[in-house]
């Protein structure tokens, strides 16, 4: 099982949308899927229509005898199964602190689901945390959304000197999220960003009312607006990003 995470250092750059179309896009090419919400807000959950929460909360999931397993839900997309969030993962940092060998829990937790699944995406809470470094220690790759805006490219140059210190870092593939081309500020910058390192991926997702549609339809975009080009965008992201995994 590969295990990919949306992660970025900020906050509202689109990475629960990433998450979640991702998954749905690599369901559709044949792939099993599970989605790990790690977020406590919930969003990835929410747009699966699943509860929120699970038994125990993350006092119990990260215990010894804590397991994913039992706390995995079906959702309405074939191909996708999702661990939902819990409001309770606010104290995750703590539970991990608590734990031996921390940084290595959640990798740890997904290791018994190998063989059920082909990849494994991970939905990340922002910063630099004792759960993100584990986060690091868990992911194949990073999948990091980055707005073409000054404080959002920066925040990437942050994670790469960050990793550069650890031992056998997952690979960073960013890519251009919420690009709104009427803007002369992100036309410049994505201009910039083709030469930019970490090499961003070709894909470019687009500000667009369909992606803010996935609140209301509470489902992958690629299910009700299949001919947009964010879906179009999310198929493309997808292909980019299983080939790195599987090259």
């Amino acid at each position: 099982m590969k295990v990919v995470a949306t992660y970025s250092i900020k906050g509202g750059v689109g990475k629960t949308t990433a998450a979640v179309n991702l998954a749905y896009e690599a369901a559709r090419a044949g792939a099993r899927v599970l989605l790990w919400d790690l977020d406590p807000q919930g969003a990835a959950t929410f747009f699966f229509r699943i509860k929120l929460g699970f038994k125990g909360g993350a006092e119990r999931l990260i215990g010894h005898k804590g397991e994913l397993a039992v706390h995995i839900k079906a959702t309405d997309i074939t191909g996708v199964h999702l661990v939902p969030a819990d409001f309770s993962l606010r104290h995750l940092d703590l539970r991990l602190d608590e734990a031996a060998h921390s940084t290595r829990r959640l990798a740890g937790l997904l290791q018994p689901l190998d063989d059920h699944y082909d990849v494994a995406v991970l939905d990340c809470p922002p910063g630099i945390s004792l759960t993100s470094e584990a986060v690091f220690r868990t992911a194949d790759a990073l999948l990091v959304p980055t707005i073409p805006t000054t404080l959002s490219v920066r925040t990437l140059s942050q994670l790469a000197g960050f990793l550069a210190t650890a031992d056998a870092p997952p690979a960073i593939l960013p890519f251009v999220s919420m690009l709104d081309r009427r803007k002369s500020l992100h036309r410049e910058l994505l201009e910039r960003l083709e030469y930019q390192e970490p090499r961003f991926l070709h894909a470019v997702i687009p500000n667009a009312s369909a992606v803010e549609r996935m609140g209301v339809q509470r489902t992958p975009v690629g299910e009700f607006a299949p001919r947009t080009a964010a879906a179009q965008a999310f198929t493309a992201l997808w292909a980019e990003v299983a080939e790195h995994l599987w090259q």
